[in-house]
């Protein structure tokens, strides 16, 4: 089955000798600061495990391939038995990261998620079978575009999340900003269903890359989970809608029941007072012992010390402590083939709005509008400090798809020619409507392209 092969139950208890065998432990790692400066939900120092025959095993290990007790070595054989029995879309689900992340540490990825209990294991796959069954059937959306509706680089302006790097045990790292999550802007864009199509886009064509890639890189990596950074910073009440709630529990369900264990460790960063009570919310949307993996830190100078104590410098981001890659810079590499520079503006419109954007010299500016707005409105762009001169003649714009928050947004690009620079260019956006009534929000995407 992969290059681990078949353990036996003696190597899924001890572990297996010379390469390939048991990974080396997660808890592995500096000692976390005994002074946290803020709120810490969970550490690795948590009370210690028995194994087989009285071992101690650290809860991090538990569950995992030469950590197992002979209980769940019986388990584990049972599933791997109906696993192969099975075959088809099952055996499918269970691997969904392909056969290369060994039969082990598939497995045992599932047997922990339900605390090595057979019945509820079989039940756990069946269900992720279902759920994963209608994505399944377009290939879990090899287009991202097409998933969302939009580009990744526009979505991302409203809600900043992407990959940076490897942890020190191998785990890629994931970087999410909620606390700049943008509903309306999303609003404009997209729907949920987009999210959803669009999380498995990343779920299955992205992240599934990238532990494919480190482990041909690292043979002896097996350890197919994510070092997760939730970073909370300018989070407000304002910003906990059912919407932006809606968005992280479509995220969190699919992976809770379609990818188990695949979260190493999360650390919630800036947290808010507030948060507490938001936390026990979405706490209770997931397992406790994936709960048990997360921790909270408020204060910068602690979190920054525990980000470096799992991730070398590195591989972490400059403005997270490390000496990688900002992950502003990080996110402008997601721009479509070809931008330069791109500008994201959320304009709010009620007789007339408008932004403005400096075109550099040898730009080339295409500027596209999103909006569910059913009022008509007029969009021109003309020159900033000429505004008698039309950089693009004016176009009407409406959505179409009526007020059903499941069609997705209307969306137009607005110049018939890309505007040449150098030059600052406003973006006009006059409703046809009443003055006394508003004509909603519309997101204006520029794409900025160098010389032709």
């Amino acid at each position: 089955m992969a290059d681990e092969g078949i353990w036996t139950a003696e190597e899924l208890m001890h572990g297996k000798s010379g390469s390939g065998g048991a990974p080396e432990s997660p808890s592995k790692e500096a000692p976390a600061s005994a002074s946290n400066g803020g709120s810490v939900l969970k550490r690795s120092s948590v009370r210690k495990l028995k194994g087989s025959k009285g071992k101690t095993i650290d809860p991090m290990d538990w569950g995992m391939p030469g950590h197992l007790t002979e209980e769940e070595v019986a388990t584990f054989m049972k599933f791997r038995q109906e696993v192969e029995k099975r075959g088809g879309e099952f055996k499918s689900t269970v691997y969904s990261f392909g056969s290369i992340e060994g039969e082990a540490f598939c497995l045992t990825r599932w047997l922990r998620a339900r605390k090595f209990k057979y019945d509820d294991v079989i039940t756990m796959v069946e269900e992720a079978t279902e759920v994963r069954a209608d994505a399944r059937k377009h290939d879990f959306y090899p287009d991202p575009v097409l998933a969302l509706g939009c580009e990744p680089s526009v979505f991302q302006a409203q809600y900043p999340q992407l990959y940076h790097g490897h942890a020190k045990n191998g785990c890629p790292v994931f970087i999410s900003k909620p606390g700049i999550l943008n509903c309306d802007g999303m609003e404009c864009i997209t729907t949920l269903d987009g999210i959803l199509k669009f999380h498995w886009h990343v779920m299955m064509h992205d992240y599934k890359m990238r532990l494919l890639k480190h482990k041909e890189a690292h043979p002896d990596f097996n350890n197919f989970q994510c070092l997760v950074i939730i970073d909370l910073e300018h989070l407000s009440t304002s910003q906990l809608s059912q919407r932006a709630l809606s968005i992280v529990k479509t995220q969190t369900a699919i992976d809770s029941v379609c990818f188990p264990e695949t979260m190493n460790r999360t650390l919630v960063i800036n947290a808010p007072r507030f948060f507490s009570m938001t936390w026990s919310i979405i706490k209770g949307w997931i397992d406790p012992r994936t709960a048990g993996k997360i921790e909270l830190i408020s204060s910068r100078k602690s979190w920054e010390a525990r980000l470096r104590e799992l991730v070398d410098e590195d591989q972490l981001p400059c403005d997270y402590g490390g000496k990688g890659t900002s992950t502003i810079e990080t996110l402008k590499k997601e721009a479509p083939n070809g931008v330069l520079q791109q500008h994201h503006e959320l304009v709010h419109v009620r007789s007339s709005g408008h932004c403005t954007v400096d075109v550099p010299a040898g730009g080339h500016m295409e500027v596209k509008v999103f909006s569910r707005s059913a009022s008509e409105v007029i969009i021109t762009v003309v020159d900033e400090n000429d505004k008698t001169k039309e950089f693009s003649p004016p176009v009407s714009f409406q959505h179409t798809g009526g007020a059903d928050e499941t069609v997705p947004p209307t969306s137009l690009v607005v110049t018939a020619t890309r505007i040449v620079g150098p030059c600052k260019a406003r973006v006009k956006i006059d409703s046809k409507g009443s003055r006394f009534s508003s004509a909603g929000s519309y997101m204006v995407a520029c794409n900025i392209y160098g010389e032709k």
